[in-house]
């Protein structure tokens, strides 16, 4: 029998995890769905991610995939999965895909949430997924420097160790920032990010709604393209990748 090429969304709780991608002698999530599902296979089996989230970075909507010989149903492996996955992680939707398909490669766009809690109270319950601000945030102001990041430029003062043969221009069509009681939510679409992009835009954003600097700087930092002159990186616990988009 050939191998069939499947495609999973998984949701995970990434506080304990060393990130997405495997490493040796640290506990990933990748490292976890192989396990689970080399031990179905009887021999090593490759899980291949849409991206690869940070230490600390949870995820509703990650997209992989992988080759498999065998004549189980999708749902039969899904169930496989989560009846030996630890609790932190999920395969909500496993399908049977093109031979073709790659999460990475055939990826059209990404949709992140980064949640704050700006309040003088501790989130007792929330602690593990938000990043809590005591000091009042502007939410005009830093919907107003949103507007001067959203579209396609070069992000090289946004992200962390950019390639010398990588390009650092990416489409960030929508940064969408609405406050909820005591949380602010920042939502972020676009054809593709780069290693802490969205935290390095959180962080400075933030500065921003606190009044360390003008709205206008980002485009600055645009301009330039000094990682060094921009705001501190968000911390990791605020984000989660919540969906994958494929044509």
């Amino acid at each position: 029998m050939a191998s069939k090429n499947y495609k999973l969304i998984i949701s995970y709780d990434g506080t304990r995890y060393f990130g997405w991608e495997h490493q040796p002698g640290r506990e990933t999530v990748q490292g976890k769905l192989e396990s689970v599902i080399s031990r179905l296979a009887g021999e090593d089996i490759e899980v291949l991610g849409a991206g690869r989230t940070d230490a600390g970075v949870h995820a509703l909507g990650m997209c992989a995939h992988f080759a498999l010989d065998t004549e189980l149903s999708p749902e039969e492996i899904r169930d496989y999965f989560n009846r030996y996955l630890p609790d932190d992680i999920a395969v909500l939707k496993l399908t049977e895909a093109s031979p073709r398909f790659h999460s990475r490669y055939n990826a059209t766009g990404k949709t992140y949430r980064y949640t704050i809690y700006n309040g003088k109270t501790k989130p007792v319950f929330d602690r593990k997924y938000v990043w809590t601000i005591e000091e009042e945030l502007s939410l005009e102001r830093m919907q107003t420097a949103a507007a001067f990041l959203q579209g396609k430029h070069d992000f090289a003062a946004f992200c962390k160790a950019a390639g010398k043969n990588k390009s650092t221009v990416r489409n960030v069509d929508r940064i969408d920032i609405r406050r909820k009681g005591e949380y602010l939510i920042l939502t972020f679409h676009g054809d593709g990010f780069l290693r802490n992009m969205v935290r390095i835009l959180t962080g400075t954003l933030v500065s921003v709604g606190k009044g360390e600097i003008e709205p206008e700087m980002v485009k600055h930092y645009l301009a330039e393209g000094d990682r060094k002159a921009v705001p501190a990186t968000a911390p990791a616990q605020g984000l989660c990748l919540v969906e994958v988009d494929y044509d």
